[in-house]
């Protein structure tokens, strides 16, 4: 996924340690304090899930209170009346990007208005510290600590867990397992943390570190993933003090990774999934072994034995609150014989597997089909719950969604609410059905007949792609859209219909099988010019096509790796800005040839984006990240930067106000001290910000669009979040 670049600090709410803060209710939202504009609604785009469910945790003393977490897409509480998920984490901001993956989460038993957060993406040196939110509101306000350590929310592992608990002796008291730097404790319900002492576990700087934390009655159990198998991977402490491997534990290639742990209660046994790797991905082996905690016997209970040709890990494990004995297992990274649930009523003698008899009904989320007939039962299975109220309603979190049944035969995505998608592009067509046509990481094209329903076609098949690269539209012919990325059969495809149904290029230039890049059509589609930038950085000059992608041809005066850019009102114009040398390239041929224009402007950043004026030959926008806004009127000749803001990630336009001679333009960028959505109506001179402080998302400088129909509604893309769309309360 994309990463954001360093940028100048910005005072977002949630920087300080001990901030407090309030999330509304999804759909509620105000502009900034004395700001003039408008008070906007900010609601999701509706596609339902397609991002990884890392944990699902239901509340064990309340009624329908569950909360969930993702890779990279925040936390969320479920609305047991509403049936749907809350987000949690929306105020977090463009300087704590980092801070949308959930390393783990905990609830309180004792205090059920209590949740607390171990936040933090990534581990790696470029990376932000973690974080931990805690909540006595059941997230609707946060109180934060900054930790000194990193959190690895989209690291291998991810799924392990829960990595965070809170001490059935004392309340007060939390226990955080981190991946690099051991095992932390609070006394101070986690406002702040120091090294656990005794806890035997050496920390390395390139491992897994504490995989998990469970309580089985005042005894606390910490997984360790830096076995090799054979030494101690599993340790406990009666007192919180003195840590000890639990002798008799499970060896082997099979028992190397203890995954997720769950205590029954009724029969004082705990239940392990173990793997010979931490997962998602890179498991071939595992097992399930149960430790009977008041005579510490251990017993072998894993349903089945990955063989050859059937390799695969064990990760979920969650244990039926009424029922003793009752346990619920997933296997992951199943590929061959695809991931399942095993279901034991018996303590683990014998298990059903819950896949042969699931009946799945995907019609509220059609895009789980990924283009084939049915979908999978599951992947990347590594969260599962039991609801303590409910033997029968079970849910299992996957790659791409969150599914639940309450008969343990019929299955759907419980997912309403959750939105977790990478956003890479966005097209609000001028014309149509369609309002939105968005390109994501993973799930391909969508085309958006409603925003407040996944769309009714799913994915864009013919080909199916994974991760989109590119997507564009003729201006003067909106039926036309092309779209670039990972298929399945071909990278690059077309639609006369306006993105509802496609067909595949006739043919694709040899650089589109391992470098396929961004794509641009010109005003009335006859004319393509798709660039090449390969995963290892290498890029390419671009290739055009003036059949319909029949045939290609090199244009060697493009600049390698630019993203090309079409005048939308001239067929003969295309542009693309050079980020290595800062120039700016034109061609007035139909892309044939290309020469360069304004130069000496910001380089050295491929994250620098070129926008142009709807219908206005030559009009175009700049924009640099903390370098600023630029803008020509000229076609590229020259520019001006503008000096109503001072920082600019990437810039749309829309429908312009009433009585306004200019098109309502709309950038994330900076016009004061914080990276925020801004609208300008009056050609940028000025600028109000639409977006507040509970709805910030994180990093959004991937793109945005505005719709030219409805002005002021405007579209950002999340990298995690998946897609918001803000308009005036009218």
């Amino acid at each position: 996924m994309p990463m954001p670049s360093p940028s100048r600090r910005t005072l977002l709410a949630g920087t300080a340690a001990a901030a407090a803060f309030t999330a509304l209710p999804a759909g509620q939202a105000t502009a900034a304090a004395g700001n003039s504009t408008p008070a906007y609604r900010w609601r999701n785009a509706v596609i339902g899930g397609t991002g990884f469910v890392t944990g699902v945790l239901f509340h064990p003393a309340v009624r329908g209170l569950a909360y969930a977490r993702t890779d990279i897409g925040g936390a969320y509480r479920w609305d047991d009346r509403a049936a749907r998920w809350t987000p949690l984490t929306d105020h977090l901001g463009w300087d704590d990007w980092n801070l949308l993956g959930v390393e783990a989460l905990a609830v309180d038993p004792a205090h059920p208005d209590r949740v607390y957060l171990a936040l933090g993406t990534y581990a790696q040196s470029w990376a932000g510290n973690g974080a931990v939110l805690r909540s006595e509101d059941r997230g609707a306000t946060w109180t934060r600590s900054d930790l000194t350590v990193k959190l690895g929310g989209n690291e291998d592992g991810r799924g392990a867990g829960e990595r965070l608990l809170v001490d059935p002796r004392d309340s007060d008291t939390l226990w955080l397992g981190t991946r690099h730097d051991g095992l932390l404790r609070s006394t101070d319900r986690g406002a702040t943390w120091a090294a656990a002492t005794g806890f035997p576990g050496t920390p390395s700087a390139s491992g897994q570190g504490v995989t998990l934390l469970v309580a089985a009655g005042r005894t606390l159990y910490a997984g360790w993933g830096d076995s090799d198998g054979t030494s101690a991977n599993l340790y406990r402490t009666a007192d919180g003090t003195t840590w000890e491997a639990v002798p008799g534990r499970p060896t082997g290639s099979s028992a190397k990774v203890p995954v997720r742990a769950a205590h029954d209660r009724h029969t004082r046994e705990l239940y392990v999934t173990y793997a010979d790797a931490p997962g998602p991905n890179g498991q071939a082996d595992g097992s399930v072994h149960k430790l009977a905690t008041a005579s510490g016997r251990w017993t072998d209970v894993t349903p089945v034995r990955p063989a050859a040709g059937d390799t695969f890990g064990y990760g979920g494990v969650a244990v039926d609150a009424r029922r003793p004995g009752t346990v619920v297992v997933s296997t992951n990274n199943r590929w061959s014989a695809v991931d399942t649930l095993y279901r034991t009523t018996d303590g683990g003698r014998t298990w059903t597997s819950l896949k042969d008899t699931a009946v799945l009904d995907v019609s509220e989320t059609p895009f789980l089909t990924f283009g084939a007939d049915a979908p999978k039962f599951g992947w990347w299975i590594q969260a599962v719950a039991v609801d303590p109220y409910d033997s029968k309603h079970v849910v299992f979190g996957t790659g791409a969604t969150l599914y639940g049944t309450r008969d343990l035969k019929h299955w759907a995505p419980q997912i309403r609410g959750l939105e977790e998608t990478s956003v890479r592009q966005l097209i609000s067509p001028p014309t149509g059905q369609a309002h939105l046509i968005s390109g994501l990481g993973d799930v391909g094209v969508m085309y958006h007949e409603r925003l407040t329903a996944s769309p009714s076609r799913g994915m864009a098949t013919n080909p199916v792609f994974g991760t989109v690269t590119g997507l564009a539209q003729a201006a003067d012919r909106p039926s036309y859209v092309v779209r670039t990325g990972w298929g399945d059969h071909g990278n690059g495809a077309w639609s006369a219909d306006g993105g509802r149904s496609w067909a595949p290029f006739a043919a694709q230039p040899a650089l589109a099988e391992d470098a396929p890049g961004p794509i641009a059509t010109n005003t009335d589609g006859s004319v393509l010019l798709w660039t090449f930038v390969h995963w290892d950085g290498t890029k390419y000059p671009a290739q055009r096509s003036a059949d319909n992608g029949a045939t290609w041809s090199e244009v060697s005066s493009f600049p390698k790796g630019a993203t090309p850019l079409a005048d939308p009102a001239d067929p003969a114009r295309f542009y693309a800005y050079d980020t290595d040398t800062g120039t700016l390239f034109a061609s007035t041929d139909a892309g044939l040839t290309f020469t360069a224009r304004a130069g000496q402007l910001p380089s050295g950043d491929s994250q620098f984006q070129l926008a142009a004026a709807p219908g206005r030959s030559g009009d175009l926008w700049l924009s640099t990240k903390w370098n600023g806004l630029y803008r020509s009127t000229d076609g590229g000749a020259s520019f001006t930067k503008l000096t109503s803001c001072w920082a600019s990630y990437t810039v749309a336009f829309g429908k312009a106000a009433d009585g306004a001679a200019y098109p309502a333009v709309y950038q994330v960028g900076s016009t004061e001290a914080i990276t925020a959505v801004y609208r300008s109506d009056d050609g940028a001179q000025s600028w109000v910000r639409i977006n507040d402080d509970r709805h910030q998302w994180g990093w959004i400088g991937a793109t945005i669009a505005a719709d030219p129909r409805i002005h002021g509604r405007v579209y950002i893309a999340t990298n995690g979040r998946g897609i918001q769309y803000g308009e005036p309360v009218r």
